[in-house]
């Protein structure tokens, strides 16, 4: 940063507030756009021809990556060698849309119930914003559209393996996130270890099928099932730090049998998560060799499968504290709300193995609009004034961060 005065740290807050205002109607009109047409992962054809043609009509350089991705450039007119990216996800989910609005999905079964949309239309606003300002700050502004955020191996990871980071290197990335229980005009932060792991498990039990008159007769591969899924609760809780939080879940259980059938085999299908590297990858061997011991020593086999997904979140200490610092000067510390361990996973995670990154979450809710249904849900809404915010405050933070103001 360079000594920046309360005047000219005000004059800033002032004119991207001023700039941000002024696209508020720009940047719903774009996020309905968006969230009428959404694409499911790496689908994202139509949502990447539109992005383009957005910094088209700016005159901001892009280029193509990871199949439906977008990176462009914005390059201040002083010299600089400071990089940072900015990056917003663009993928929609595989959700029919409940809500009963004007610009509700017309792609049958799919639904931006996660609010890329919002942050699409917030990064594509401050990509308006940085570009008007670009003869008045040093530095470079990378704006990185990812694909695939909601489906492994996700669009985070591809976009690094193909230089994305890079051509100018990229020193810091900065991430927002939409969150319906913050209330719009706030957002929340958290420093160090935020968000989880996130592997897949799936698990077949296999018996011996017959009348359920005889289980005598059999091996009852939904008995043995039940028994697993108490131990492997145990696992977790008799074998990791009670100080690391760790999460496993298993919400499909899938038995083909009848009220007098029991079946041959049982398939149980779940997540674990965890903040711990080391920990993460002894759980999978302990899952493994628990499932197979226990289903063995009451007479039947199994099949484990554990799907990697992504690692845990850690946002930088140092690089965080001074966002936190940034949105302060630009809300009021009041409007920065401290957050607890997340236990959702997000592919940013990859971006933190690679460079000081922070990644926050912007509010959206309004109880007085009925808008607070949980993300990944059919009725899942934003209250539209928090884009004004989004972009407004991650303008702001970039051009403070390069040593504006």
């Amino acid at each position: 940063m360079t000594n920046a005065t309360p005047h000219t740290i005000t004059d800033l807050r002032e004119r991207i507030q001023a700039a941000a205002a002024a696209l508020k109607d720009e940047m719903t009109a774009n996020r309905r756009q968006l969230h009428q047409h959404p694409e499911l992962s790496f689908k994202e054809v139509r949502t990447s021809a539109f992005i383009k043609q957005q910094l088209d009509q700016w005159d901001i350089h892009w280029e193509a990556i990871a199949g439906t991705g977008v990176i462009a450039v914005i390059q201040g007119a002083g010299p600089s060698d400071k990089v940072i990216a900015l990056r917003a996800d663009i993928d929609a989910l595989p959700i029919a849309e409940a809500n009963n609005i004007t610009y509700k999905s017309v792609n049958e079964g799919v639904m931006h119930a996660c609010g890329h949309d919002v942050h699409t239309a917030s990064l594509l606003g401050v990509a308006h914003i940085l570009n008007g300002l670009r003869t008045q700050f040093s530095g470079t502004v990378k704006l990185i559209f990812q694909p695939g955020e909601e489906l492994l191996p996700g669009g985070a990871q591809q976009i690094i393996e193909a230089g994305g980071l890079n051509n100018p290197r990229a020193d810091v990335v900065l991430g927002q996130h939409v969150m319906p229980a913050i209330p719009v005009g706030k957002i929340g932060v958290r420093t160090g270890l935020f968000m989880a792991s996130m592997d897949e498990i799936k698990i077949e039990v296999y018996g011996k099928g017959g009348h359920g008159a005889e289980p005598h007769k059999g091996i009852d591969p939904v008995v043995i099932t039940c028994t697993l899924l108490q131990a492997l609760q145990q696992l977790v809780s008799r074998n990791t730090s009670p100080f690391m939080p760790s999460v496993l879940s298993f919400g499909k259980l899938q038995a083909d049998g009848a009220i007098n059938i029991i079946p041959d085999k049982v398939l149980i299908e779940g997540t674990f998560r965890t903040l711990d590297e080391a920990w993460r990858d002894t759980a999978h061997l302990q899952i493994q060799q628990l499932a197979e011991d226990l289903v063995t020593g009451m007479g039947g086999q199994c099949r484990v499968e554990i799907r990697k997904g992504y690692p845990h979140l850690k946002n930088d200490e140092v690089f965080g504290a001074g966002m936190i610092a940034f949105f302060e000067e630009y809300i009021g510390a009041a409007h920065v709300m401290p957050q607890d361990i997340w236990m959702a996973s997000e592919d940013f995670a990859y971006y933190t193995r690679e460079r000081p990154s922070f990644f926050y979450l912007l509010g959206v809710r309004n109880e007085a609009q009925q808008i607070t249904s949980s993300l990944h849900t059919p009725t899942f809404n934003v209250d539209e004034r928090a884009l004004e915010l989004g972009a407004g405050l991650m303008a702001y933070a970039t051009l403070r961060w390069l040593g504006h103001g």
